[in-house]
Parts: structure tokens; sequence; C-alpha cells
């Protein structure tokens, strides 16, 4: 559940950030192929596997979050392996060191700065339980992030994709219930591919969605998207099923679960064939229900619900999406901008 945000470079070279952070040892070239070696066959430290189980029963973070944490911290056990270090002899200087090296490796100010985030959560953590006196993370200044806005469609470019669906073959009509959805409730794909029929509620017009650390929410669905919903599932679904008994909404071809994967190939097929610039992707789709809703009058409030944001601050990227657009008609249009 993560929005296509660019970085702001502030140093025209890598090198010149890893200086900033810090001139720790780096990794050779061979002890990065030894840690990378590390990474994808040794198991995680004791620590790092109870913060991990923590994170998934404690804090109840979605599978994919949790995967990400593992491979950051996968990545750090294999840069302190090169260092003959373990997580509770690590200092400042070592935590430096090593989103140094990342940048080295030329990954990108929101790449370093994910990492940290997963270090501090993980340190952090290990002072609350006990097990260490103090946090190395804790003085380390997260790298500079500009954000960019998130691209969205036109209304007229979500009218023609929705358009693109043949809805005489059991697919075509999955594939437009499926866009239609998407477009108008603003979900997640995992949510989107999650869902059973027993989820919607027709006569009241909403669905229900589990989100990001299975919260649940409702989410107003439009008559048209309901009425697609409903045409796949009584003239779509029972094609595609087979005799297979799967409890999920979205089937694929062979009567199985629709995976994410899945989906995505879809998108881009129909963001094609409508003319769509650029790579279509569900979160494109996700941007223009928010900010068509933005642009009509609904509140922030409301949109921070529907999207399933647990912070305000998430949603108020779109307030930058409705500035600049007001911007552009008035530059557009005043005779004298």
């Amino acid at each position: 559940m993560p929005d296509t945000i660019h970085s702001r470079q502030t140093d025209s070279k890598p090198e010149a950030k890893a200086s900033r952070l810090g001139q720790g040892s780096l990794p050779s070239a061979r002890a990065e192929a030894r840690a990378t070696s590390l990474q994808a066959h040794a198991p995680l430290a004791p620590e790092s596997e109870a913060y991990l189980n923590f994170a998934r029963v404690e804090k109840g973070l979605a599978a994919n979050s949790i995967e990400s944490y593992r491979r950051d911290l996968a990545e750090f056990e294999g840069f302190l392996h090169c260092q003959g270090k373990g997580l509770k002899k690590v200092s400042r200087e070592d935590i430096r060191s090593f989103l140094a090296s990342l940048y080295k490796r030329g990954l990108s100010a929101r790449s370093v700065a994910r990492h940290l985030v997963s270090l501090r959560s993980v340190f952090r953590f290990l002072v609350r339980e006990g097990k260490l006196q103090i946090d190395p993370t804790a003085e380390i200044d997260a790298p500079r992030i500009g954000q960019s806005l998130p691209k969205y469609l036109t209304a007229e470019e979500v009218e023609t994709l929705l358009q693109k669906p043949d809805a005489s073959s059991p697919a075509g009509m999955r594939d437009k219930a499926m866009l239609e959805l998407l477009y108008a409730t603003g979900m997640r794909v995992s949510e989107l591919i999650g869902l059973r029929w027993e989820d919607f509620e027709m006569n009241l017009g909403v669905v229900r969605c589990l989100g990001k650390g299975n919260k649940e929410r409702l989410i107003p669905v439009g008559k048209s998207a309901m009425r697609e919903v409903e045409a796949y599932v009584q003239r779509g679904r029972p094609g595609l099923a087979k005799k297979r008994n799967s409890p999920f909404l979205f089937l694929n071809q062979h009567g199985g679960r629709l995976s994410r994967v899945g989906f995505w190939k879809i998108l881009g097929h129909y963001g094609r064939a409508a003319g769509i610039a650029g790579s279509l992707t569900p979160h494109v789709v996700r941007h223009s229900f928010a900010t068509h809703l933005l642009e009509r009058g609904a509140d922030l409030r409301s949109i921070q619900l529907m999207l399933g944001h647990s912070d305000i601050s998430t949603t108020q990227i779109y307030t930058h999406v409705l500035k600049e657009r007001l911007k552009h008609v008035y530059q557009e249009h005043h005779p004298r901008a």
C-alpha cells in the first residue's frame, strides 16, 4: 500500500552524500558480495526476528511491510558481518557508514530513508526491551526528500479507460467490474483482489474493505460500479470459476484468486489500449479517485477515511494537486496572468 514520490537531489554526486553521512569504512566490492550472499541465505539475528514478530503480532503490520523490514535488516546485518559486528555492538558511526554505502551503490534518498526507518524501529524496540542501553540511530538525520505531485488521470482519460473492456466475455465482465470498482473506491490493489461477494452491502451501496494492518473500513460504491460488479457475479464469474469453489470475488482464467501481478498486467493492457501515456498502475487510479473527489468539493477528512490513511498528513498531498491545478487554470485563462 506504497505513492510515487521522487527524491530531491541536494548534492550532485552520491559521494557527496556519503561524506555528509560520515566517513566510516565502506565495504569493498568483495565485502559487499559477501554481504549480499549473507542476506540471501542466512537467517536474521534473534534481535531482528524478535522485532519482526513484534511488528507482525503487536503492531499488526501487513505481510508486505514485514517483508520490506526483513530485506532492509538482512542488508544491514550483511554490512555488519563484513565489519565483524553484531546488532548489540552497533555504533552511530556504523549506521552512518551503512547509509553512506547505500548512496555509494546508487540508491535514492527515498530508499536510504526507508532503510533508516527500518533501523530506527528495530533499535528503539531493543532499547524498550532492555536489550540495548543506547539507540545508535537517535541522532542520525534522515535524508532530505522532496515530494512530487502524484500522477493522476483526467476525467476524460478515466472514461476512455472504463470503456475498453469487452463485457461480452466472462474475463471482460470481470475486468470492467474491477476497473469500475477501483476508480469508484480508490482501493489498493491488495484490497481489491482480496474482496469477497459478502463484503458488499448492495442495499446500502457500500463495500467492506480490509486494509493495512487488518483495519476494516466501509467505502461507498457508486451505482455504475455496483451494477458492473453485480453483472459480473451473475453472468461472468460462473464462467471463470468452472468447478472450483474460490471464496474470492475476482478470479483468474483457472478459477483461482486473481493475483496482484495479474491485475497489474490487466490494468497496463487497458491503459495502453486507452492511449494513456506512461505506465498505468493501480496507484495512479487511486490518485485519480482522490484528486477528482477533492476537485469536486469533498473534504480531506472524508477522503482520508475512504483511502484508509491512518494519518491525515498522507492525504494532504492531494491539496497540493488542487493548488497546482488552480494555478494552471489561472495561468491559462486569466487575461493578465
